[in-house]
């Protein structure tokens, strides 16, 4: 398939320069995805899809212009190539726009050191009925649990070929398996849910699914009889499966798209201290069996590991060609992109720097307060930082989980809790975003 992808990248770049393009870059992506869901023991939807698209970006010029199809034949490459070049003819120009040098490009990659395709082969429609079923009867064997709302299994396999006028030409491939299920505990206005789901890039990283199954039900019933808690300032402890939202926030923040356009409250922080002393945020592309992993970027730069935080200080952004163009800064070769539009910046792996606690010594210290284990909407201000989401958990009273919690909302503003958050030391390492629970210090929430 790869040659086949291989093929079709550069007959677009050959068709784009008969067109009249100046110079070209092209993207084939060969898909396959499956999906099992189970309910009540019983098959309730399986799907399969299989589809090639491919992508061309053509620039006249400084003029540019991208578009997409899912068609193949000769004749759709000939068509898209003639319309791309006309539409760049219109297109203003964008001083910013425009290939790597071929200086610049990757010479020398080791897909194989990234381990990012399972080579064992696809899974058989029943095979993942079996986990789903498997994961599902776990959870009903729970005591407490009245329903489970869904159980699935899934596979998927995704090839990319990337080809451009300035020489580069490559590709790779990557594999996902996973099995979810989430369950519910009571009835009617009383019912809570919660789920768990794992997913790997190769089968054999794959936890059983009856544990999936299990712990998704035992989160559900520890949330029987969720209340709202009093309005006050509380230490919230954000729970390991949702404490990288928190520096996710700072990752969009520090992205070349949002800094270019001033649509970023960490605009003027550079260099400045954005975490405490002693937190970094490194990332790392090459990670091996890493769902973030990559060997280039998709303007074919050589990827390597950098420090986005370092002790605490802001050192870079997060940049492809043109955005680093615009801030007269390299590119970090952080350049992804689909099909259909030019590249933009986007992070692959990162880590935050962990703690020396665990998250119970952490409860136990600060004795009273918010246990977060999921967030609901969100209103955030790229501008300012202002912070302010719906949440659920447990409520913690004398350094232990008292009950669950529900309906509230925690408000404040990021550049103070990033400031402030202190990391316990349960991060999971196969995770692409690898952030252990987090401590922060008097955010304001708001319930009964």
């Amino acid at each position: 398939m790869s040659d086949r992808l291989a093929d079709l990248t550069h007959a677009l770049i050959d068709a784009a320069r008969a067109a009249g393009a100046d110079s070209a870059d092209a993207i084939a992506v060969d898909g396959t995805s499956i999906s099992i869901d189970v309910r009540q023991g019983a098959l309730e939807q399986a799907e399969r899809a299989e589809q090639i698209e491919i992508g061309l970006r053509v620039l006249v010029g400084r003029q540019q212009a991208c578009v997409s199809a899912s068609d193949i034949k000769p004749e759709t490459l000939r068509t898209m190539a003639e319309r791309a070049v006309t539409m760049a003819r219109e297109a203003p120009e964008d001083p910013h726009a425009g290939l790597a040098d071929p200086a610049q490009l990757a010479r020398d990659w080791d897909v194989a050191a990234l381990d990012l395709a399972d080579p064992t082969p696809e899974p058989a429609p029943s095979a993942l009925e079996e986990e789903a079923r498997r994961a599902e009867a776990a959870a009903l064997a729970v005591a407490g649990v009245s329903q489970v709302q869904s159980a699935s299994a899934a596979y998927g396999r995704r090839a990319v070929h990337l080809a451009a006028t300035n020489g580069f030409s490559g590709g790779y491939a990557r594999t996902d398996h996973g099995v979810s299920c989430v369950a519910i505990t009571g009835e009617g206005k009383r019912m809570e849910r919660d789920a768990h789901g794992e997913s790997r890039l190769h089968w054999a990283d794959m936890p059983d699914a009856e544990w999936i199954g299990r712990l998704a039900a035992e989160r559900t019933v520890a949330r029987a009889g969720a209340r709202r808690p009093k309005t006050g300032a509380y230490p919230v402890i954000y729970d390991e499966r949702i404490a990288s939202s928190l520096v996710g926030h700072l990752l969009q923040a520090a992205s070349g798209s949002a800094v270019v356009r001033g649509a970023s409250w960490l605009r003027d922080a550079m260099d400045t201290q954005v975490l405490p002393s002693g937190l970094s945020i490194l990332e790392d592309p090459q990670r091996p069996r890493t769902s973030g992993s990559r060997p280039f970027d998709a303007e074919g730069l050589p990827t390597s590991p950098r420090a986005i935080v370092e002790d605490g200080i802001l050192r870079s952004w997060t940049l492809d060609l043109a955005t680093g163009r615009k801030l007269g800064l390299p590119s970090t070769a952080n350049a992804a992109r689909g099909t259909s539009a030019p590249p933009s910046p986007s992070v692959t792996n990162i880590a935050l720097t962990q703690g020396v606690q665990s998250k119970e010594e952490l409860m136990a210290e600060i004795g009273t307060g918010f246990l977060v284990t999921s967030l609901i909407g969100s209103s955030i201000n790229p501008n300012t930082g202002d912070y302010s989401r719906g949440a659920s958990g447990f409520w913690i009273e004398n350094g232990e989980i008292a009950y669950p919690v529900n309906e509230c909302t925690l408000a404040g503003n990021l550049h103070d809790i990033l400031r402030s958050i202190r990391p316990a030391n349960d991060a999971r390492p196969h995770l692409s975003r690898v952030v252990p629970s987090l401590l922060v210090e008097g955010l304001t929430l708001a319930g009964s």
